[in-house]
């Protein structure tokens, strides 16, 4: 089942607001963007017609709630605070970097409003949020989780390596194809966010970990499917959902609570950084074009790379 279903985006909306959205759709499927971009996109623009209809306070939210040509920064300012309310903070900041967008389609494609209502309209302030790093021996116990010649057990440790030696996003890792694999090279060619492809090296013990599920996978009756990873039972590729659910669950039975795979994400950009590694070799590993992300990534850790380096260099302690 496709992730972005349009009736159900726009169900409970005017048809003024559907027509708008499955025309920004159309837009957004001309300029290529990934199905996961369009969906958050029409997802907040859908939310903020059902806020004005629903739930604004506002008795003139009505004429906005048929037409979002007559949204006006109040309201937008109300949406806003109102998902900080009910959800959080980066959801609100996610709403208002979409809707930026759509505002802006709205004024510059479709002719429909002169100003955008996203004008003078602030950002959301990100509490700043540390994801701790995973230590080695963590790694190491939730590896010890798939011991074992089961096929879960040979693909979730294939899995697992591939995140802790690489530094992929969730869905990067999850959303492989059998054919994004090389064996010769050791290597894999991600499809990152944006349509950005790279292709990453990976160390022995992944490669013997990969290599091992293959043998697994080509006797599986799935084999023929394109996905690399396939679901433990039936004809079915195991989705990424489906693995943040496993490594939820495998991180569980290690004794950690929350596991995800961004943890190894961070820690990949702390180990880096720790071994002196080049801050452009790390973003083009890890898929990255803003200079803010190594700065983000592995921040947690930065005090401890700053104490180590502190006793390396010693200062002050030689007079």
């Amino acid at each position: 089942m496709p992730l972005l279903d349009l009736d159900k985006i726009t169900a409970g909306l005017s048809k003024t607001w559907s027509g708008f959205l499955r025309d920004w759709d159309r837009s957004l499927r001309a300029g290529n963007y990934p199905e996961t971009t369009r969906y958050n996109y029409l997802l907040a623009a859908a939310q903020l017609g059902r806020y004005l209809g629903e739930f604004s306070p506002d008795p003139e939210a009505d004429d906005a709630a048929e037409d979002p040509a007559g949204v006006s920064r109040a309201h937008i300012e109300a949406f806003q605070a109102w998902m900080i309310e009910t959800r959080s903070a980066s959801t609100a900041l996610n709403k208002h970097k979409a809707l930026q967008q759509f505002f802006k389609w709205l004024m510059l494609d479709e002719g429909e409003i002169d100003r955008s209502p996203m004008e003078r309209v602030r950002q959301p302030k990100m509490p700043q949020k540390l994801i701790p790093v995973i230590r080695g021996e963590e790694t190491t116990k939730v590896l010890g989780t798939c011991k074992g010649r089961e096929f879960a057990q040979l693909r979730d440790e294939a899995i697992i390596r591939l995140y802790c030696n690489t530094g992929a996003r969730l869905s990067e890792v999850g959303n492989l194809l059998l054919d994004d694999v090389d064996m010769n090279t050791e290597s894999v060619h991600f499809h990152g966010k944006g349509s950005k492809d790279r292709r990453v090296r990976f160390g022995p013990r992944t490669a013997r970990a990969v290599s091992r599920y293959l043998r697994a996978r080509a006797k599986h009756k799935a084999a023929d499917l394109p996905g690399l990873w396939l679901a433990e039972r039936g004809i079915r590729p195991l989705a990424p959902n489906g693995i943040k659910i496993m490594l939820k669950r495998r991180g569980l039975e290690a004794g950690l609570v929350k596991l995800h795979a961004h943890r190894w994400r961070h820690t990949f950009a702390h180990e880096w950084k720790r071994a002196g590694g080049d801050t452009g070799d790390l973003m083009l590993l890890l898929g990255w074009t803003s200079q803010e992300m190594p700065r983000r990534y592995g921040a947690s850790a930065a005090a401890e790379r700053a104490q180590e380096t502190h006793q390396r260099i010693g200062v002050g302690d030689h007079v």
